[in-house]
């Protein structure tokens, strides 16, 4: 008698559902850039001073580099992988199995302190309601614990709305995306016309940053900003067309970089640096209340929460697709590749992830102020999305070298701008790990202390190389043998509850 799998193979594949505007809406729900305005401009603030917008506006010339690289790699080889399946591939399947490890890390760490986030917003409502305590217990935004509390409860509502559908969750994605950005550039744009600071050109000149040091930490800080755009990649799969996935993506990032623009500019007309750098977390709020009055005031912060739920749905869904395309290749465990049957989406993976975050979100509220577990958070992604990335566009050079010979319109764009941007990063990330390791003496918990800043990101790669040793000589990956992914059509992907034995990946 046909199995399941045989009488119906649609429910085990990624249903390929999804066009230009969903993948704009998942790229710019993952770079959530209502989120970053609202609690990162104070950090950003803290390097760069007046100069944020100036630090923005530097920070996207080699992200731009970047995504051209990836819709190069996409139109070669369209994979959910993206990262992972083109280094391992090109340069070699230990740095590429490293570029799928650190994305998946990043993703988790940002679900956790995402989720922390999301609880501190919705706990600066219930104080605008005039509800501050509840069974004895103080609800303080800025307290890493309660926050994480109500966080939790918010993990578990998008885990449910990724595993039901990618196509739903981008629906509501662009609803809460339209809402959003409707509320920012309405508060943005009128702060630019009544803030009473002076508007100055040097906010625009890089070159007035106080140190390289400052430049250095507020680059770092500032391509965490712009991460995100790439979860448009990771549904290729899912994607009528593999150019939908890149003009989602390319899309998305720009549409950020004049948010993020606007957005600073906006923060510094209404805020001197040190309003700005105080309110950290709640400068969104902060504006609304000097703008406009009761419930309008409310509005922007209404804004920031929509963001965060949308930011941790969006995360959910390229990490869980990420795993996905690793498992298939044996690099992790079978049970990352299963698809539910009547949804289509990796849902035991979806949840595994959630859980983890979660765990992730727990153990960090031993950071006591949720603006310290930020900072600690943004500064260790920043330095191992600066590898990912770095590595993806230093594949595209190599793989397309030939196109140095094709004319200088090909060269510039398959190799020149892709290698200049993938040095970029490493040079910026080399001499931030220089940085931190000579700025303290002793070790120490802390986000000022270098060595500790440097543990984090020194973790992630460990751990990484340690899982991909195991994959290599304990689940003998075929993908250690030939750098390649599996093409997603090569096999069946296995639904749940289905326990036979999984079908050897293609290593073609």
């Amino acid at each position: 008698m046909p199995s399941a799998v045989q009488q119906d193979p649609g429910p085990a594949r990624m249903r390929r559902s999804l066009g230009v505007k969903d993948g704009v809406a998942i790229a710019a729900s993952s770079t959530a850039a209502t989120t970053s305005i609202g609690i990162g401009m104070g950090t950003l603030a803290a390097y760069a001073g007046r100069q944020t917008p100036a630090l923005l506006l530097l920070a996207f010339v080699p992200i731009l580099g970047i995504a051209l690289s990836y819709a190069r790699l996409n139109r070669s080889e369209p994979n959910c992988g993206s990262g992972y399946t083109w280094v391992g591939r090109t340069i070699g399947p230990w740095p590429g199995f490293l570029t799928g490890w650190v994305v998946l890390v990043g993703n988790v760490i940002f679900m956790a302190y995402t989720g922390a986030v999301t609880g501190s917003v919705v706990l600066q409502f219930l104080n605008k309601l005039g509800l501050h305590s509840m069974w004895g217990l103080p609800l303080d935004p800025s307290s890493t614990g309660i926050s994480t509390a109500v966080g939790l409860v918010a993990l578990v509502v998008v885990t449910i709305t990724a595993i039901t559908g990618v196509r739903a969750a981008t629906r509501l994605q662009m609803g809460l995306l339209i809402f959003e950005y409707a509320v920012l550039l309405v508060f943005c744009g009128y702060a630019l016309v009544v803030g009473d600071q002076q508007f100055s050109l040097s906010w625009l000149n890089p070159l007035e940053i106080g140190s390289p040091q400052a430049v250095a930490q507020g680059m770092v800080l500032a391509v965490f900003f712009y991460w995100g755009w790439d979860a448009a990649f990771s549904v290729n799969e899912e994607t009528r067309s593999s150019t939908d996935a890149a003009r989602g993506g390319l899309i998305a990032l720009v549409v950020m970089m004049g948010l993020f623009l606007v957005g600073s500019l906006a923060f510094q007309r209404v805020m001197s640096t040190g309003e700005l750098v105080h309110n950290g977390p709640q400068a969104l709020t902060f504006l609304g209340a000097k703008l406009a009055p009761e419930p309008w005031a409310s509005l922007p912060l209404a804004a920031l929460m929509c963001s965060a739920f949308a930011s941790l749905q969006s995360s959910v869904i390229p990490t869980a697709r990420g795993t996905l395309a690793m498992a298939r290749d044996r690099t992790l465990g079978p049970v990352w590749q299963r698809v539910h049957p009547r949804y289509g989406s990796p849902a035991v993976g979806t949840v595994l992830i959630m859980a983890i975050a979660a765990l992730l979100a727990v153990l960090a509220v031993g950071i006591p102020k949720l603006n310290d577990m930020i900072l600690t958070a943004v500064n260790s992604i920043g330095l191992t999305v600066a590898l990912y990335y770095g590595l993806t566009a230093l594949a595209c050079a190599v793989r397309f070298r030939d196109s140095l010979r094709a004319g200088a319109v090909r060269a510039l764009r398959d190799v020149v701008v892709p290698a200049v941007s993938a040095l970029s990063l490493f040079g910026l990330g080399g001499y931030l790990v220089w940085d931190y390791a000579t700025m303290s003496d002793h070790f120490e918990a802390n986000p000022d202390n270098g060595w500790f800043m440097l543990l984090l990101p020194a973790l992630f790669i460990v751990a990484g190389l340690a899982t991909a040793a195991w994959a290599k000589w304990i689940r003998h990956a075929p993908y250690f043998r030939t750098g390649r992914g599996t093409d997603a059509d090569a096999i069946t992907l296995p639904m749940d509850g289905e326990g036979g034995p999984l079908p050897s990946p293609v290593e073609g």
